[in-house]
């Protein structure tokens, strides 16, 4: 039998997602980052965080795990998502009229183990010149 207060302690995916996603973005802000929007869609897509870093646009993925069953966080990028990526990219500098400025594509995998986080920042998680002949 299990015990109710052990089942109060159990997280869903969805708030697994969310505290993963507030932790990165008070992680970023430490950072010296500016977040321009969160959990941005465009169609069918989402980027978790949209950031600034003094002139360049960062998009930003963010993937939390309890545990290393599935992999690491990291390896959860797709390339389907980083096409998808690509695209809200495009959608938010036209919408919002922010051609000229850099953008980067970044990854916070957030892994927590022993109910301790443990962040893994990559700036610059993949380049778009591999996506145009695509």
């Amino acid at each position: 039998m299990v015990h109710l207060p052990f089942i109060a302690k159990v997280l869903r995916p969805s708030e697994i997602g969310s505290k993963g996603e507030n932790l990165a973005a008070g992680f970023l802000r430490k950072k010296g980052l500016q977040i321009l929007a969160r959990n941005y869609r465009f169609k069918r897509q989402e980027v978790d965080i949209i950031a600034q870093d003094r002139d360049t646009i960062c998009f930003v993925e963010v993937k939390t795990r309890t545990n290393k069953e599935f992999g690491l966080p990291e390896e959860a990028i797709t390339l389907k998502k980083r096409k998808h990526l690509i695209n809200l990219a495009v959608n938010y500098i036209k919408r919002f009229q922010l051609i000229g400025y850099n953008v980067r594509f970044d990854v916070v995998a957030i892994n927590w183990d022993k109910k301790i986080p443990q962040i893994n920042y990559i700036k610059n998680a993949f380049l778009t010149d591999d996506f145009w002949s695509v």
